[in-house]
């Protein structure tokens, strides 16, 4: 019986195994031709001698594999007489001629592999080795190794017998392959995938005689054609079908692709051949006069092709995407659609690789590549969104309409075996029972079995004298086809993409695949689509296969570099755009700040008063805003432009949202998100001007207005596409309040950091800058350098405000940590200076009350002067600390020492605590470090009339200050000395009492001294004591009163007072 010889079922696996070993062999080649990846046992040189002997005694060795099995079913088909019909048979005869390609494919690779015979001749010796026998298929495959050392001579010996299977087969061809192969011109005159021609049947479903060979590969059919009647090529004497449909083929082009990247060259190979038989100079003739077809028309056609088919698929995707319910009856345009761009991709690709020597290369380079690729992507993901719509209707299809006619046909069959009409039967029955409800329930569908009988069907009626002819009963044929289309539209939506759609090709062409995208790139109009070129990554995927399972690892890794390098120059060029855009924004916002207003200021004085007009020669400044007033529409600025690339960068983030690459799902936005986010960093430190040798800086307030002209612009990009630039904004200001950013490079909290330590505070410690109370910031003494720094343009209250929200609580706490390292080294020296006169110290300590031996022991004490400087130094790092942090005031944090960070003060600074207690060591207890705390009270106390001598100690009633700031004197012995005793553990108060009463007592002494040069500043310093009990929250007035007279005070501020004014007069 027929059905017992199994022919569907043998062709169907051999085909799929067939695949399997190509793909093996092009593995195995790849391996071997590859430098760094071929197998060290063929380049280790010790095994040199064994791979000579191995190829010169290779003849004495048997192999029952793919090819044996595919000999027995081709004889098997051609012992039956088997009837191939393309249109009628359409299965049967695709798997036939698929393994015929498939055999004849697998033996010139077989061919192309050099190490063949040392790589399964070393195998072999290692399995005797190992089993002590000869590996049993091992001498058949040496034999087959031998008999097709010429590949073509024996290929065309062995398909003599079955050259009436194949022209027929071929021949059926006639039917499909020319209504494929129009040039462009009848595509645009049939207007050919347009829904929009004829709007009345734009609802009609998609249907046709032969409906499974619409959306078949057209660069398939031409493998079929040229290596087919290569094989069999008899009939190109004899018949006239044969000679025109093999002489198109020949005019397609001129390579045809074997497996992945392996290719032959069409028209040398036949003509090789063919130049060996007589009678076929004719032939040859037609060879070489259809490659000069091909090399003179052959790219313009196909670049016409794609012209085409740009415009036809963007149309088609565009009104599916607005309407696409049409998906479910035009879904085979679609598929037709996705199959002709296929080949056109293809055969551009293979081409582009060994492009011929001609006077239009132009025709091998397509720059608009990324449209038609996008909108191949666009179909795919339509298709795949709305495939529930699709199932809907094809199931009510299948259901009430294809069952109905299916079960007419049969009932007009005059004959119907027994067998065939259980298997028509089967078919009725299945599709009558589907319902809507299934497809609302989600259940799954699989209709394989139904298509595999339907193959099954095709073959026993195809045999010679079949009991049911198929070629008796086209509408069956018809029908079936029908039938197996929507099935597949139902249960196999992505297989149909995969058949239609898949680019895996351009995995192996990387070189290509790579300039089409670079070539695309260099369009402006192009660059709306370039997100096609990723998205494609993720076909490769698909290309393996489970007979070569360790070549997944390398797909995966050249799919992913190729998409990541994708992803990372579209989000690198978007963000660049972006960054533009947002540069021309903040320099225009920057024509805006108050400090550009004084020319305008100027010009509106001198208008006022009327005075002289500017000459004509003088060029007046743009008033901010001008450039929006547009004369000509036409004029476009650099904004516009840019604008426009942002859009159509902008426009391809649209393809998708996300897609899945093997095992990893990609998100192209994020790409751009980390791109932004580094170029927004390095931008931000940029803008901050940094220079560390001239120590030069932005001011706080003015890169503060910079950021968020940036910020501002940044966020026009949601109006594009779909990106969480807050998440953005916020991520990289939060990175800036670090001392590093994520990729390790510094912020603007180290910049700012050193620049107060290094430019204002080490200035203001040497008394070129003074801390001014009064205006709240530090002050630069007047000089006479131009350029020397305006400390109050960088540490007044809004500057200061702009610094804390820059770099927030965290990027202030940083700045914290370097005061108090810089204070905790003032103070270990204070220490060691203390350590050094602790004699001395002791003694004054002890007899204060004796303003003799004071005198004496006074003259032995050394460093007074040192100790003030020191002391001074971290009252103005306290008091800049004190500026900051009331900065933080708008930033609210709370409690405990969290209040400090939050910029409230405390009546004890934890941070100024937590430091001095890191400073203590095991080598000295606490009773000693409280010893060494109250001598430099004494040293401090004892010290401060040396302040009398300095002519820069006079108080300044505009600064509110000292011109040595030694008014941040207060600040330092009060926030240092109450953090020494906190750690201490010891009474405050106490302390600070006794050192107030040792300062007044030394300062009273002033007065006793006649000498005028000694007391010159003398009120100014007694301010001092003032402004340590009012600084202080554990002195009083009471207690300065008690100890220091309220009356010298009072003249003290007096005399001050009124030297301002006569100054200042």
């Amino acid at each position: 019986m027929d059905y017992q010889m199994k022919l569907a079922e043998k062709l169907t696996v051999l085909n799929e195994r067939g695949q399997g070993v190509l793909i093996r062999m092009n593995y195995i080649k790849k391996l071997c031709s590859h430098s760094k990846l071929r197998p060290t046992f063929l380049t280790d040189k010790a095994m040199e001698p064994a791979i000579k002997y191995i190829n010169k005694k290779f003849p004495n060795i048997d192999f029952r594999g793919n090819n044996d099995h595919a000999y027995e079913l081709l004889n098997t088909i051609d012992a039956g007489q088997c009837s191939f019909d393309i249109v009628f048979n359409f299965d049967f005869t695709k798997n036939y001629l698929d393994l015929i390609i498939t055999f004849t494919s697998v033996i010139l690779m077989l061919s192309r592999i050099e190490d063949k015979k040392v790589l399964v001749g070393m195998f072999n010796c290692a399995h005797e080795m190992t089993n002590g026998t000869s590996e049993p298929s091992y001498p058949r495959l040496g034999q087959m190794f031998l008999e097709y050392d010429h590949p073509w001579k024996k290929l065309l010996e062995d398909f003599g017998p079955h050259t009436r299977s194949v022209t027929a087969a071929l021949i059926s061809l006639n039917m499909v392959y020319p209504r494929r192969n129009l040039p462009p011109e009848q595509w645009r005159r049939a207007q050919l995938l347009s829904l929009l021609s004829i709007p009345a049947a734009m609802m009609e479903p998609a249907c046709c005689d032969t409906m499974t060979c619409e959306y078949l590969s057209m660069e398939v059919m031409e493998r079929w054609i040229i290596i087919g009647f290569l094989l069999c090529h008899g009939s190109l004497n004899t018949n006239q079908t044969s000679l025109e449909l093999w002489k198109m083929a020949l005019r397609s082009g001129l390579y045809l692709t074997l497996i992945r990247d392996e290719v032959f060259n069409i028209h040398k190979v036949t003509e090789d051949i063919f130049d060996n038989f007589k009678g076929y100079s004719k032939r040859v003739a037609d060879i070489k006069e259809c490659r000069e077809h091909v090399l003179i028309n052959c790219g313009a056609m196909h670049r016409e092709r794609r012209k085409f088919l740009r415009g036809a698929l963007k149309e088609l995707s565009q009104v599916l995407a607005d309407e696409p319910g049409l998906l479910g009856p035009k879904a085979l345009f679609v598929f037709m659609a996705l199959s002709f761009s296929r080949d056109e991709v293809q055969w551009l690709v293979r081409h582009s690789e060994s492009m011929p020597k001609i006077k239009t290369p132009e025709d091998y380079n397509d720059n608009q590549m990324a449209e038609l690729l996008f909108h191949m992507e666009r179909l795919r993901s339509l298709m795949r969104k709305y495939s529930k719509i699709v199932q809907r209707y094809h199931v009510q299809y299948l259901a009430q309409f294809d069952a109905l006619v299916l079960n007419d046909t049969i009932q007009n069959m005059s004959v119907c075996p027994e067998e065939e009409s259980v298997l028509l039967s089967s078919f009725v029955s299945t599709l009558s029972a589907l319902s809507i409800k299934q497809v609302e329930n989600k259940e799954e569908f699989d209709f394989r079995a139904v298509r595999l009988d339907w193959l099954r069907l095709q073959a026993y009626t195809s045999v010679i004298k079949a009991p049911l002819p198929l070629k008796e009963y086209p509408d069956l044929a018809k029908v079936m086809n029908m039938i197996q289309f929507h099935t597949k539209m139902v249960d196999s939506m992505e297989e149909m993409l995969q058949e239609t759609s898949e680019l895996s090709i351009l995995c192996f062409y990387p070189h290509v695949f790579e300039k089409m995208f670079n070539q695309s790139n260099e369009e402006i109009l192009m660059k709306q689509y370039l997100m096609a070129f990723p998205s494609v990554c993720s076909h490769f995927s698909h290309c393996g296969h489970s007979l070569c399972p360790e070549e997944m690892d390398i797909l995966e890794k050249k799919s992913l570099r190729l998409c990541v390098t994708f992803l990372e120059q579209i989000a690198k060029q978007t963000s660049s755009v972006v960054l533009e855009i947002c540069a021309e924004q903040r320099n225009l916002n920057d024509q805006l700040l108050p400090k550009h207003c004084a020319e305008s200021i100027s010009a509106a004085r001198h208008r006022k008063q009327k005075k002289a007009v500017p000459k004509k020669g003088e060029v007046q400044k743009e008033k901010p805003g001008a450039e929006s007033q547009r004369k000509d529409r036409t004029v476009t600025t650099n904004l516009d432009k840019l604008h426009l690339i942002l859009r159509e960068l902008c426009s391809t983030y649209s393809l998708c949202s996300d897609f899945l690459n093997f095992d990893h799902i990609v998100v192209p936005t994020e790409f751009l998100l980390s791109h932004l986010e580094q170029r927004f960093s390095e931008i931000i430190v940029r803008m901050a001007n940094y220079n560390q040798t001239t120590q030069e800086i932005t001011r706080p307030s003015d890169l503060l207005a910079a950021i968020r002209a940036y910020t501002a612009s940044l966020h026009g990009l949601s109006s594009y596409i779909n990106v969480d630039v807050t998440r953005l904004v916020k991520t990289v200001l939060l990175q800036q309040t670090q001392p590093l950013d994520s990729h390790g490079g510094q912020t603007i909290t180290t910049l700012y950091t050193n620049w107060y330590l290094e430019g204002l505070l080490r200035q203001a410690s040497n008394s070129l800058i003074v801390h001014c109370p009064t205006r709240h910031c530090f002050v630069s003494q007047t000089t006479d350098n131009e350029h020397s720094l305006r400390a109050e343009e960088f540490s007044d209250v809004a500057e200061l405000q702009a610094l804390a929200e820059l770099i927030g609580p965290y990027g202030l706490k940083f700045l914290s940590e370097n005061l108090m390292w810089h204070i905790t080294s003032q103070v270990s020296e204070l220490k060691k200076m203390v350590i050094d006169n602790m004699d001395i110290l002791v003694q004054m300590k002890n007899n204060f009350g004796k303003p003799e031996e004071m005198v004496t022991l006074k003259k032995k004490l050394t460093g007074g002067e040192n100790v003030l400087k020191r002391m001074t130094i971290i009252g103005v790092i306290l008091s800049f600390r004190a500026m900051t942090q009331d900065g933080l005031k708008e930033l609210t944090l709370n409690i405990f020492e969290l209040v400090s960070a939050a910029g409230l003060k405390c009546d004890i600074d934890p941070a100024l605590v937590a430091a001095i207690r890191n400073m203590h060591t095991d080598n000295t207890s606490l009773e000693e470090e409280f010893k060494l705390s109250q001598l430099l009270l004494v040293y401090i106390a004892v010290s401060l009339p040396f302040l009398a001598l300095d002519p820069n100690s006079l108080y300044n009633q505009e600064h509110g200050g000292h011109n040595n700031n030694i008014h941040c004197l207060a600040t330092a012995i009060n926030q240092v000395f109450a953090a020494m005793f906190t750690v201490q553990n010891k009474n405050i108060e106490q302390q600070l009492k006794e050192f107030l009463l040792l300062a007044s007592s030394t300062l009273l002494q002033l007065g006793q001294n006649v000498e005028k040069i000694d007391v010159k500043n003398r009120e100014s310093v007694y301010l001092l004591l003032h402004m340590i009990v009012e600084e202080s929250q554990f002195l009083s007035q009471d207690m300065l009163e008690s100890c220091f007279p309220y009356v010298l005070l009072r003249n003290a501020y007096r005399e001050v007072h009124k030297a301002f004014i006569l100054t200042v007069g």
